[in-house]
């Protein structure tokens, strides 16, 4: 494969998400996200591997800033505190580590936003029922189907793919556009 085949791959795959029903659950996350905010009440975001990368760049784009100068937003990722990871990992259970997280800085009225390309990570699905049992509204970010994710989330946005390379690419768009949408409503 070449670079451009594999360019065109993902551009065909990006063509295909815009196609999907579950875009129209891309301004639903976004109208629930500034309803938070706008309510001085926490975003959370969390995943593994490529997506724990993932849910440190929505918080830093929504924290810092995406294209306008703007306040700071309440958001936090679940991945970024190695200490809490370890710590918790290693003394309890690696599946709770996120669960635990939006037990200490989750709140009613407040949204959890889970990123898994299977949609079956158990400490995710964990994390999104600690949101639901504290009256958070969950958003997910998935792969193909949404996996065990489908049950769990509010909103639920897949990207119709089973190849983790190119749903994150799609997650990328995907966030980014989520994140331009916000801040465009709180500027």
């Amino acid at each position: 494969m070449t670079i451009q085949d594999y360019l065109r791959q993902s551009a065909a795959l990006i063509e295909a998400a815009a196609q999907t029903d579950a875009m129209a659950q891309v301004d639903k996350a976004v109208e629930i996200i500034v309803s938070a905010f706008r309510a001085n009440r926490i975003l959370l975001v969390c995943g593994n591997g490529g997506s724990a990368s993932d849910a440190m760049h929505i918080a830093g784009e929504l924290v810092g800033r995406f294209l306008k100068e703007r306040p700071a937003q309440k958001c936090l990722s679940l991945s970024a505190n190695p200490a809490i990871l370890t710590a918790w990992a290693n003394d309890y259970s690696f599946e709770t580590v996120f669960s635990r997280q939006v037990e200490a800085f989750g709140e009613a009225g407040g949204v959890l936003w889970g990123i898994s390309t299977s949609g079956n990570s158990a400490n995710v699905l964990a994390a999104l029922a600690q949101a639901k049992e504290m009256g958070m509204t969950t958003i997910g970010l998935t792969g193909q189907g949404g996996g065990k994710m489908t049950q769990a989330c509010d909103i639920l946005i897949d990207v119709p793919s089973k190849e983790t390379p190119f749903i994150q690419q799609v997650h990328l768009c995907l966030y980014h556009y989520i994140c331009q949408k916000v801040e465009a409503a709180l500027v």
